[in-house]
């Protein structure tokens, strides 16, 4: 290969490096010594996540501070574009809730992926839905348990706000696009409050991260066409309830967010990663990206 040609492949593979660096992580995450505050909101699936990996920085970096918050992935995506907050979390791409001259603004750092999973109060006595029934149920087409194969018990749907990324990514690819129904009175973006709402209300149901399903929670998962919600139903394809999990900032990361990032999304922290429940990319099967990529 002559000179010329040597320089052009070494300019195309840094040029590559740069587009992908926001999707893939280097193997090891040097981010010690780092000072700093840093302020993030958005994704409430997100959430257990950040404040982990927050945790293990400021531990690393004691003059560093991680401040984590929830209120879903709009809230999120509108404060970093506000410039009111150095990094937001979200289920969605920003183009899917900004306008595009704001979006364009923002850059997305891929550092997960979340699956959601149905789950419902234990007295409905039901641990599976077709496809047909999951949507007939959160549109209020069925109002009892019985109608679908579970208890004589009335159907109680705990409602997550229009804002939620969750509530976008369940509807999308569990509802098929079809728009739930709202209770407002039974309405929240807070995960583990709506666990909560579901343990103790009778009949109830709704849909989590699994990232909140690791301990035990005491509510029933529910299977879709028989395919159980777990993260190597998701590695293979089979479960398509599933989003990348986004952490946008508001152009390229800076000082302490950057190396905060750099951690989140290196190779050595993986294992932390799936450990809470969550999903890395590089171990989705073709299958499983060929799902995301029909919007199945």
């Amino acid at each position: 290969m002559s000179r010329k040609k040597t320089k052009v492949a070494i300019v195309a593979l840094v040029l590559l490096a740069i587009v992908t660096g926001c999707v893939i992580g280097s193997s090891k995450a040097d981010t010690k010594g780092v000072s700093g505050t840093v302020n993030v909101a958005g994704s409430s699936a997100l959430l257990p996540l950040v404040q982990s990996a927050a945790k293990t920085f400021m531990d690393e970096n004691p003059d560093s501070v991680i401040n984590t918050n929830g209120g879903g992935s709009g809230q999120g995506l509108q404060q970093v574009s506000d410039g009111t907050i150095d990094i937001g979390d979200s289920d969605l791409f920003a183009e899917e809730k900004l306008d595009k001259k704001s979006a364009s603004k923002l850059v997305d750092h891929q550092v997960a992926i979340t699956a959601i999973a149905p789950i419902i109060n234990k007295d409905a006595g039901v641990k599976n839905l077709t496809t047909k029934q999951l949507i007939a149920v959160f549109t209020g087409k069925v109002t009892n348990w019985k109608q679908v194969g579970g208890n004589d018990c009335r159907i109680v749907l705990v409602s997550r706000p229009s804002s939620s990324g969750t509530r976008a990514t369940f509807e999308q690819y569990a509802l098929k696009n079809h728009a739930s129904q709202s209770n407002q009175s039974l309405e929240t973006d807070d995960s583990g409050t709506l666990i909560q709402m579901i343990q103790s209300v009778q009949g109830s149901i709704g849909y989590v991260a699994l990232s909140y399903l690791t301990g035990d929670p005491q509510v029933g998962i529910v299977s879709i066409n028989g395919v159980k919600p777990t993260l190597k139903n998701v590695y293979n394809g089979k479960y398509s309830v599933w989003n990348y999990e986004h952490m946008y900032t508001k152009g390229q990361p800076k000082g302490a967010a950057k190396a905060f990032l750099k951690k989140m999304m290196s190779q050595d922290y993986a294992s932390k990663i799936e450990a809470m429940g969550y999903g890395v990319a590089y171990k989705l099967s073709a299958a499983a990206k060929a799902t995301r990529q029909k919007g199945e």
